[in-house]
């Protein structure tokens, strides 16, 4: 429907009791563009957000979608144009994962092959399998996999415009992280125009091609990581941006010395050919397959090999043991994850960083350490 980006003009919107949720926005979005909104609560970025789609129509001012003004078309035909995807997904409870994802498709009439071939594809771009996990209920899910499905269903008629509203928000740290992860993937994939609210300064600069900080329904900054960090605008920008740049300086050059010692212990060979194995003194367990290679995580530790089969086995959120110690310790500490798996290139599994062994390091600025 859409082959551009989104143009705020001059754009007002003022509630009943005349407090103003969005002042005078002029701002644009470029085709192809990942631009995060942000701000504390009550700045207007959801509101901002959802005028594009028309559950909120603007006081004043024009907003164009395409280069038209969002008010040429039908709302419901607008909306089925523009993906959307929200915090608590949105997934209907009653429909299984592929008439969840097919909705927006299914309205629009395509028939059923072409629907159940999208839904394959678009399964299969986030690494679920169309046989596990087509006809399950979203209560079947993971939280992970509830948010995934929540996006490939805004993926659904491939629109060119995405509206995620914190969609990352109620999940716990390590999902989030892979998610984010997930997301920039399928960007540098698919160039949509993604606008993206969260109030998580850490996930803002992550995920941002370019960043816009509101305060007061105004929009006092927008620009790219570095250029926030390295010229804000005024102290709020400085103070909001703070917390970011306080991370303290390794006195670490590589990676590999953070990661615990402690011999890797096999707890469990699976009929899979799987191996569970266990770090050091680490209380988490990770999955591997016959290669080494890591395939998840988790917190249970079962007794018997029927337990093992059971288990759901969380994504693990990674870090290479190219990356700089400052990115480590980065996602140690703003992700709030209890340890961080270390893999080389080919994801082979070579040890863990734990907050402990981090702390260790930091304060000794020697080798590996022992914990």
């Amino acid at each position: 429907m859409f082959t551009v980006g989104v143009k705020f003009e001059n754009v007002t919107k003022m509630y009943q009791n005349g407090r103003p949720a969005v002042q005078g926005l002029s701002l644009e979005v470029q085709s192809g563009e990942l631009l995060v909104l942000i701000g504390p609560s009550g700045c207007g970025k959801t509101t901002t957000l959802r005028m594009i789609n028309r559950l909120e129509e603007p006081t004043s001012g024009t907003i164009y979608v395409d280069g038209h003004d969002v008010r040429s078309y039908n709302p419901i035909q607008l909306r089925r144009g523009i993906g959307y995807t929200i915090q608590q997904t949105g997934l209907l409870p009653h429909m299984t994962v592929e008439q969840n994802i097919e909705l927006v498709p299914r309205l629009l009439r395509w028939d059923k092959k072409r629907r159940q071939e999208r839904v394959r594809e678009l399964l299969e771009l986030v690494g679920m399998d169309y046989r596990a996990f087509a006809h399950r209920y979203p209560r079947q899910l993971s939280g992970g996999q509830q948010q995934r499905v929540g996006v490939l269903r805004a993926l659904a008629t491939d629109p060119p415009v995405i509206l995620m509203d914190e969609p990352f928000g109620a999940l716990d740290p390590i999902s989030r992280e892979v998610l984010q992860t997930e997301l920039k993937r399928l960007q540098a994939k698919l160039h949509k125009t993604i606008i993206f609210v969260t109030h998580d300064i850490d996930e803002a600069m992550r995920l941002g091609d370019r960043v816009a900080i509101l305060r007061d329904g105004q929009l006092l900054q927008v620009g790219t990581p570095t250029e926030l960090l390295h010229a804000p605008q005024d102290e709020f920008v400085a103070k909001f941006l703070g917390r970011f740049l306080s991370l303290p300086q390794s006195p670490v050059d590589e990676v590999r010395q953070l990661i615990q010692t402690g011999e890797s212990r096999i707890l469990k060979e699976l009929p899979s050919g799987e191996r569970v194995v266990q770090m050091g003194s680490f209380p988490w367990c990770f999955l591997i397959d016959d290669q080494g290679v890591l395939k998840g995580a988790t917190c249970q530790v079962p007794e018997d090999l029927e337990q093992w089969k059971s288990i759901i086995w969380q994504e693990a959120a990674s870090i290479k043991e190219t990356d700089t110690p400052d990115i480590a310790l980065k996602r140690l500490i703003e992700g709030e994850a209890e340890a961080l798996p270390v893999v080389d290139e080919e994801r082979h599994l070579v040890g863990i960083i734990s907050h402990r062994s981090a702390i260790k390091a930091l304060s000794s600025g020697v080798g590996r350490v022992s914990v």
